[in-house]
């Protein structure tokens, strides 16, 4: 029955704060390149416009005409709930799917008033709902959208419950593509990557700001064996000040910042192992890259960052203590557990599967 109703084309619409390269944006991006051939999806961000979006991003090229932005000003924008209107009325989407709180307020108000039926929100972390006025404005728009609740973690999911008592909430874990990030041989990666090929590789990756904690991983690397090498993927605001952190603690010849890559399977493929030591996190995607191709990863203990870990190899840290990830590296490094994390991710995360559940979602509603 259910492949019968597949046929039917639906055009689905999904709404984000931003278009910037980010855990949430790229699930996004997926959820749009892996979708079936029956369903018509189109992103629609709220904040900045296409051609810069692209130039920042370029994986944004390719699904150019599938996006629209909305140039939104800071703080609240009635225009924008107009806009929303508008562009709802003429596409007339069978779907709208919303991703965090901006997004649900402007588009599920908007999908609300014009009573598109099916109507998706993910809550992709929950920290913020520990402000007050935040809970309380989710609270409000949950009660009026009555859209389906998503989540990607079970604890997120008892945070919601406890927050909302909202029913019928459901968890679906983030996803990557376990086609393109894969196992490879490490020296070749290394070659291609101009990393060195008689070091310790230790990789960390994600936007340089001060949530991600790569100033604690630079920190850490005076107290680990002098053969350690750290490579950091990635751009942002704070590449100056983490740059000005290497050179003051003489770590020149021991850290590499990589900028933006294109090429991030051979990036995780280099590794020996992988680092993410943030502050704060809501359910990361670099863990999952990183163990989809064979590489053991530590990270920091908050979020739902725990439960992208494989159990068999996969470390915790304490969050914000540099002692600790001296430690857990050490450990990890000193013994090494030979067993592969890609078949947890294979399990848990292949973004072909997590479509799938997002998709079926539509005809239970």
């Amino acid at each position: 029955m259910q492949d019968t109703l597949y046929k039917t084309k639906r055009k689905v619409v999904h709404v984000v704060q931003h278009l910037s390269l980010g855990g949430l944006e790229n699930l996004t991006l997926d959820l749009l390149d892996f979708s079936q051939p029956s369903y018509e999806v189109i992103i629609i961000s709220l904040e900045g416009n296409k051609r810069q979006a692209i130039l920042n991003w370029p994986r944004l090229k390719k699904f150019s005409n599938q996006i629209i932005f909305l140039d939104k000003p800071l703080g609240i924008s009635f225009r924008i709930l107009i806009d929303l209107n508008k562009i709802f009325f003429y596409l007339k989407p069978d779907i709208v799917h919303t991703h965090h709180i901006g997004p649900l307020l402007y588009a599920g108000l908007a999908a609300h008033l014009l009573n598109i039926r099916v109507k998706i929100h993910t809550e992709h972390d929950v920290w913020h709902l520990d402000n007050y006025k935040h809970r309380q404005i989710q609270k409000y728009l949950l009660k009026i959208c009555k859209p389906i609740l998503v989540t990607n973690s079970n604890k997120a999911k008892k945070t919601l419950i406890e927050k909302f008592s909202y029913p019928n909430i459901i968890t679906i874990k983030n996803g990557i593509d376990c086609k393109k990030f894969q196992p490879a041989s490490k020296i070749l990666a290394r070659k291609k990557m101009g990393f060195p090929e008689n070091k310790i590789l230790i990789g960390s990756s994600g936007r340089l700001e001060k949530i991600k904690g790569h100033d604690l991983i630079i920190r850490a690397i005076p107290l680990l064996p002098k053969n350690i090498h750290l490579v950091i993927a990635g751009q942002g605001s704070q590449y100056k000040n983490l740059n000005n952190l290497v050179h003051k603690l003489n770590l020149n010849k021991q850290v590499t910042f990589t900028g933006l890559l294109n090429n991030m399977p051979c990036f995780y493929q280099s590794l020996d192992l992988f680092c993410l030591p943030s502050y704060l996190e809501g359910y990361p995607l670099s863990p999952l890259e990183a163990q989809a191709c064979g590489i053991p990863c530590a990270i920091s203990n908050v979020g739902s960052s725990k439960e992208t870990l494989c159990p068999n190899n996969g470390q915790l840290i304490e969050a914000n203590n540099i002692l600790e990830i001296t430690k857990v590296l050490k450990k990890m490094l000193n013994n090494p557990i030979n067993i592969n994390p890609r078949n947890f991710i294979l399990k848990n995360n292949n973004i072909r599967t997590i479509v799938k559940q997002y998709e079926s979602l539509a005809w239970r509603a």
